[in-house]
């Protein structure tokens, strides 16, 4: 296949998740019993992304035991704490956390991603979630979780604040002038006095502007308050998208929604996830996969997608199709786009519970492919040049080998036909994305004509 000549370079994300994203995974004899706390294996991932030039790597999370831990590995480090070590293990990938709007403040996150941007030299992104669910409500001294707009509008006034605290300092702020003994300019930096819906906080950060000025802003989120969200905010969006159709359109639907609040669509990375695995053969890679689904134990996972549903597990027969009076979308506060598209899969499909549970171990809810470097290379390439993304996020189903192989067989193929760097040529995390550095609001003259909060100024490389 033949790359168009008007595209952009392709962009990668390493979406690592301790034994890898099979729910499976971890009991493959390979597999290493303490990957999600081991900070060696998680160097290793690093280390061997960052070999395929990858962009950024990136580590979920949320407030809460995702989860029953009998059925997966469920334990997580801090994102935001894992990142900092990594930094020190790598040189150049971008290094992407994910924090909820829903259970943190402004000012103490606002400082934690400036922190890991400065000890990173400007590698740092914020994936913006806005966590649902009775159990994390709980763990913070709530009843329930906000509804879902309520969530969007704390989320959008968090994000507000965020980079307004990031614009507290000046860039040209501290001068270490030594002889006169001025460490920095204090008229460059000020407090931010915000007082909002939710929110009132003085400032300024304790933390000096970022070297990017403000973090990689991710988002994950595909319903229409999400799409919304990310249309202003976001810089990359993670999604997961079927089939191509349903990429298509949700590519061209989230770039007309930032196209329509002034930015520039070209601002806004669209990178669907994708769980490769990869055999020499087409019939080798199906038989990988065929031993991941063995390897489910059909119980956990079904009490894991009632959970999903908002039914009971007894409601549920293994060998039918899911109960025609299941709740709809307008029904439902946390993830509402992840269940339209399960409960979408299943219908379009006509999946039994036990065949819809083997299509979501691999990525849950994320596309599936089995197949050789070759054929893995060849989607991915379809995909970008029917207008469908900008990149991907690639969710190896076993780690640290499905990266390894992504790595050495499949980039390779996609620097081969122009698609893919072969070498790093920026500092920072904007920089491999192709991004600018945002202007500061409150020193400099901000530049509107690239999109919100005034994206416009050059990258420094």
């Amino acid at each position: 296949m033949s790359r168009k000549p008007d595209r952009k370079p392709l962009h990668l994300n390493a979406f690592l998740m301790s034994t890898g994203h099979h729910e499976a995974s971890w009991r493959l004899p390979e597999s290493p019993a303490e990957a999600n706390s081991d900070i060696e294996h998680y160097k290793n991932l690093a280390r061997i992304a960052e070999r395929g030039r990858l962009d950024s790597l990136f580590l979920a999370d949320s407030p809460v035991l995702m989860g029953d831990p009998g059925r997966r590995p469920a334990a997580k480090l801090e994102p935001t704490v894992l990142l900092t070590a990594l930094a020190g293990a790598t040189e150049h990938i971008g290094l992407i956390a994910t924090a909820s709007t829903s259970y943190n403040e402004p000012y103490n996150l606002a400082r934690r991603f400036a922190s890991l941007d400065h000890i990173s030299g400007g590698r740092a992104g914020w994936n913006i979630v806005t966590t649902a669910g009775a159990d994390a409500a709980r763990n913070f001294g709530l009843d329930d979780t906000p509804l879902h707009r309520d969530r969007y509008r704390r989320a959008a006034e968090f994000v507000e604040v965020s980079t307004k605290l990031w614009d507290s300092w000046a860039d040209d702020a501290v001068i270490a002038d030594k002889e006169r003994g001025v460490h920095a300019l204090a008229e460059r930096v000020r407090r931010i006095e915000h007082t909002g819906e939710y929110f009132r906080v003085d400032g300024p950060l304790n933390v000096q502007r970022p070297p990017q000025g403000y973090p990689l802003l991710v988002q994950a989120g595909s319903s229409e308050d999400g799409k919304d969200f990310a249309a202003r905010y976001a810089e990359a969006v993670f999604t997961a998208q079927q089939t191509l159709e349903e990429g298509i359109a949700f590519y061209k639907d989230v770039k007309q929604r930032a196209e329509a609040v002034g930015r520039n669509p070209d601002g806004i990375k669209i990178l669907p996830g994708i769980v490769p695995v990869i055999g020499d053969t087409e019939a080798e890679a199906h038989s990988l996969d065929a031993e991941l689904e063995e390897l489910i134990v059909p119980e956990y996972a079904k009490r894991q997608l009632a959970q999903r549903l908002r039914i009971a597990p007894d409601d549920l027969d293994l060998d039918a199709q899911l109960p025609e009076d299941i709740p709809t979308e307008d029904e439902i506060e946390g993830a509402k786009s992840r269940y339209t598209l399960i409960v979408e899969l299943a219908r379009r499909e006509k999946l039994t519970v036990r065949q819809l549970i083997g299509r979501l171990g691999g990525g849950r809810g994320h596309r599936t492919f089995a197949g050789t470097a070759e054929q893995v290379a060849d989607t991915i390439e379809h995909w970008y040049d029917s207008g469908a993304a900008d990149g991907f996020n690639i969710m190896p189903a076993v780690l640290p080998s499905g990266l390894e192989v992504f790595v050495d067989r499949v980039v390779p193929i996609l620097q081969e036909r122009g698609l893919f760097r072969t070498e790093y040529t920026a500092r920072t995390l904007r920089g491999h994305y192709g991004l600018p550095r945002p202007a500061n609001r409150l020193f400099e003259t901000v530049d509107h004509s690239e999109g919100h909060f005034g994206i416009g100024l050059a990258e420094v490389r």
